[in-house]
């Protein structure tokens, strides 16, 4: 497996591996995929990570700004996604030690995520990754019909920012 910086030419399979994650109900609040202009507007220029078997994207990681105040310049938040097929082996944490590489190289010293807590495997990916959980939202958005719980976890640097 290669991990590859995302540029335009993936961004039908990265679509396409998002759309697998909107159909779980459990991945994101969104409902339909960006186009690439949205997309591209809403992620960080850099950190933006493509997993590839066989010249195919299996799984993507991207990092988005969670504020355009200076102060929260080193603060992002993660997205990050594994085709259905290839769940369970270990690309998400391959994705996820790399986004956290490239993060850090990139002056980035606190990574934020947010999900559902049904989703256990991302719960799980987090936690290994020495994320810890800061807080529970209760019911803070509708999917469909439905009032959603989210969690949000963090990763603080160890190498960049205080410690």
């Amino acid at each position: 497996m290669d991990i590859v910086f995302i540029g335009k030419e993936q961004f039908l399979e990265i679509v396409e591996i998002y759309r697998q994650g909107l159909e779980t109900r459990n991945a994101t609040f969104e409902t339909t995929v960006p186009t690439w202009e949205d997309w591209d507007k809403s992620k960080l220029k850099h950190s933006r990570l493509a997993a590839i078997i066989d010249n195919v994207v299996v799984g993507w990681a991207a990092l988005s700004a969670v504020s355009d105040r200076g102060v929260y310049g080193g603060v992002a938040e993660i997205s990050i996604y594994v085709a259905n097929d290839h769940k369970g082996k270990g690309i998400g944490k391959m994705l996820m030690t790399k986004l956290i590489s490239e993060s850090e190289i990139n002056g980035i010293w606190t990574l934020q995520s947010g999900m559902f807590p049904e989703n256990k495997e991302t719960v799980a990916l987090h936690t290994s990754l020495d994320f810890r959980i800061i807080g529970h939202r209760e019911k803070i958005g509708k999917l469909g019909n439905t009032w959603r719980d989210t969690i949000i976890m963090e990763r603080r640097s160890k190498t960049i920012g205080i410690n």
